[in-house]
């Protein structure tokens, strides 16, 4: 049960990682850019997110192997 919660972890992660660089080089966040000095929150958020779910399955894969 825990690789299958692991595994959609990595994936959710993956994914959100994707379409949170994609937000972050549209058009609407380079405005944000060129304005305030950094992307949109919402592409932010996502690349924050998908890094978290990402390191999290990934320990969920390595804490199988240990025990």
């Amino acid at each position: 049960m825990r690789k299958i919660i692991s595994a959609i972890l990595l994936v959710g992660g993956i994914l959100l990682l994707y379409f949170g660089y994609q937000e972050y080089q549209s058009f609407s966040s380079e405005v944000d850019q060129l304005f305030g000095g950094s992307g949109s929150d919402k592409a932010i958020w996502m690349i924050v997110g998908g890094a978290a779910a990402t390191i999290g399955g990934l320990m969920g894969f390595f804490r199988e192997k240990i025990n």
